[in-house]
């Protein structure tokens, strides 16, 4: 079969990182699909920065850290120059101070670059959130500007091997003893883990329920922290995964986040963001899947003529893009609906998470089929872009809590 003849496609076949970065820093947006629709100055202003930064130093690399596993800290600590490190933390212990929809922005311009590191990216920005937001003022200065500017990295530690959706029934416990706790139990796929220098743990230092959960912050190097092995996973490959095991592992009481008994509100909060921010890591892979598609469409010919003239393929690119853009609607209502304390902050957030991530997946997937077998070849980004966004739909609470969330909510009235 005649393989796609442009300078771009055969650059796909021979160099895709290279393309990519051509691809992606292309101005030339469709005007339905343009991510900067609806934006003040500021904010594309914002949105270019981050999308130049993803075209120039993520998108040539991203199969390279993907196939090779590299924990890309170099790049990271770059973006982390252009306030990148702590988005919506504040100005005085080295934040950007910025809205949760700025947030979105940028994390859905920096997704089309690398989807994978941009996620570890904005879990990241949620630890150093929640201790600016809950922290004393000791602890906010103490940690934040390390790691606003990625000097150091923060992991996000819930989940158990026993309490995946059910955190509530968490079990490491932390007993406290004089002014330390001593934490015994294991954390399950924390990304970032045995790479990254913070640790903001939930733990139990009361009863059952959500109401004996506290939050301390641990860091690297404490007596009684160590990690399992590193996980191999389908994607999400340029951001290290382990288990975070404590055993008889000792941490100042100056080291809790808010009072005892509060860490499972933190956790919830901080996830509230953490859904926007996932979310909008989707909509950037679907944004370039699409821009893949099209390019692709318009260049593969077979039975003679392009596939751009396929008026069934012409119906579903149209279906990805409206999806696209119904998906980026709902993100960034409910950024807004966090960011003005709304009442139906949690529950909008929820249903941002569910729809964004399903959409966003089958967006790229079809991409995927569109490439017909050049999309199964790693030499193409599309099949990186299934790969990262899969896993979406199960973390910062899965799709099915997120239904559950939302019709509890309903039901209620």
């Amino acid at each position: 079969s005649e393989r796609p003849r442009t300078a771009m496609a055969m650059a796909w076949r021979a160099a895709p990182r290279a393309a990519a970065r051509l691809l992606l820093g292309r101005r030339g947006i469709a005007s339905c699909i343009d991510p900067s629709t609806g934006l003040t100055e500021d904010q594309k202003e914002f949105q270019k920065v981050a999308l130049d930064f993803a075209a120039k130093e993520m998108a040539p690399y991203m199969a390279e850290w993907d196939e090779k596993e590299i924990f890309p800290v170099e790049t990271m600590r770059k973006a982390a120059q252009l306030g990148f490190g702590g988005i919506y933390v504040k100005p005085d212990v080295g934040g950007s101070g910025l809205s949760r929809l700025d947030t979105s922005i940028i994390f859905e311009a920096l997704s089309t670059g690398c989807t994978s590191t941009t996620a570890y990216m904005s879990i990241h920005n949620m630890c150093v959130w929640m201790i600016d937001t809950f922290g004393s003022e000791e602890q906010r200065r103490r940690f934040c500007p390390s790691l606003c500017s990625m000097e150091k990295f923060a992991s996000y530690c819930l989940t158990e091997p026993g309490s995946g959706s059910d955190a509530a029934s968490l079990l490491t416990s932390a007993q406290r003893k004089g002014d330390t706790y001593v934490l015994n139990g294991s954390k399950a796929f924390i990304s970032g883990g045995g790479d990254t220098d913070v640790y903001v743990v939930m733990c139990r230092t009361g009863g059952p329920g959500p109401k004996g959960i506290s939050c301390l912050v641990l860091e690297k190097g404490m007596p009684g922290l160590s990690f399992g092995k590193k996980e191999k996973k389908v994607g999400w490959n340029s951001q290290p995964t382990r288990a975070v095991i404590f055993e008889d592992c000792v941490v100042p009481v100056g080291n809790r986040l808010g009072a005892e008994g509060q860490g499972f509100s933190i956790a919830m909060q901080g996830l509230n963001g953490g859904r926007i921010n996932i979310a909008s890591c989707s909509l950037g892979a679907a944004h370039a899947s699409v821009l893949l598609a099209q390019e692709h469409l318009t260049v593969r010919k077979q039975f003679g003529e392009p596939l751009a003239n396929n008026q069934y393929l012409q119906f579903r690119l149209a279906e990805m893009a409206t999806r696209l853009v119904a998906a980026r609607l709902m993100v960034r209502n409910a950024a807004r609906a966090l960011q003005d304390g709304r009442e139906d902050a949690a529950v909008l957030c929820s249903m941002a998470k569910l729809f964004a991530t399903d959409e966003c997946f089958g967006i790229c997937n079809q991409a995927l089929q569109m490439h017909g077998g050049y999309g199964y070849l790693k030499d193409y980004a599309v099949q990186q872009f299934v790969r990262d966004i899969r896993v979406h739909q199960i973390l910062e609470g899965t799709n099915e809590v997120m239904r559950m969330i939302v019709a509890r909510n309903l039901l209620q009235g």
